[in-house]
């Protein structure tokens, strides 16, 4: 789904760069150009950061 507009950023986008090492919010903004023009999807964006940021990060116990 997009997520940003103005930029064309879908939450799949997102979630690759985060993936791919991005850590924080302001990492992806630069990046990709979220939340740089209306800032309508900021909130929505920044949910979307810190959820893949902790699915990246989650360990399963063994």
């Amino acid at each position: 789904m997009y997520v940003c507009l103005c930029k064309a950023v879908t939450d799949r986008q997102i979630k690759e760069f985060v993936n791919g090492g991005a850590g924080t919010f302001e990492d992806v903004c630069k990046e990709l150009g979220v939340a740089s023009q209306c800032g309508k999807c900021s909130q929505l964006a920044q949910n979307i950061v810190e959820t893949a940021v902790k699915k990246a990060h989650f360990e399963p116990a063994v």
